[in-house]
């Protein structure tokens, strides 16, 4: 490992945030803005009003628009600089780390229900642009949630690159069901 990724690891297992927040039960679509942005941005519950992130500038433009929506919703919003003692960082670590994997997973199964559906066209014959320009919004959709997903991978896991590998394997196939299409429908 190099010095940079050592010292990152470092700081990440050592800087985390604590995002401290109520906002009023009523109406909740306020509470649910919020639950929705902090998800959206990786943040993780550990306990009702009380949520983790590392402490990285990838998350300062997420965390304003999540304050936002606190104070909109007329409720209180404290971030709070953590340096866990003893397991503390492993703590935060793991279950950062899990709703990480937990989100390549679905990725890598979503990436293959794709290439499944393209296999499934291919031996249907199903052979028309109407069907190709579907199946080109459905890679577009995994594109825009890899690089979702990307943007708060801040560990940096394995698992990224396996969820890029088959992202590639997708724009693989769609290609080829593209040449299929554009033979069948295309004069010669």
């Amino acid at each position: 490992m190099n010095v940079t990724a050592a010292t990152f690891i470092s700081v990440i297992d050592e800087q985390w945030l604590l995002i401290l927040v109520q906002v009023p039960a009523q109406p909740s679509r306020h509470r649910v803005a919020v639950w929705r942005e902090l998800r959206r941005i990786g943040a993780v519950p550990l306990s009702p009003g009380t949520w983790v992130l590392p402490a990285h500038p990838a998350f300062d433009e997420g965390l304003a628009r999540a304050q936002a929506l606190v104070a909109k919703g007329d409720g209180s919003w404290t971030l709070v600089d953590a340096a866990p003692r003893d397991n503390g960082a492993d703590t935060f670590r793991s279950v950062f780390e899990a709703a990480r994997l937990e989100e390549w997973n679905e990725f890598t199964a979503d990436c293959g229900k794709f290439e499944q559906e393209i296999a499934k066209e291919i031996s249907r014959e199903k052979f028309t642009f109407a069907e190709l320009e579907e199946e080109e919004q459905s890679l577009e959709r995994l594109r825009r949630w890899y690089r979702e997903l990307k943007s708060r991978d801040v560990l940096h896991l394995p698992q990224a690159t396996d969820a890029s590998e088959h992202l590639a394997r997708c724009a693989e196939a769609l290609e080829g069901y593209a040449s299929l299409v554009y033979d069948a429908t295309l004069p010669h």
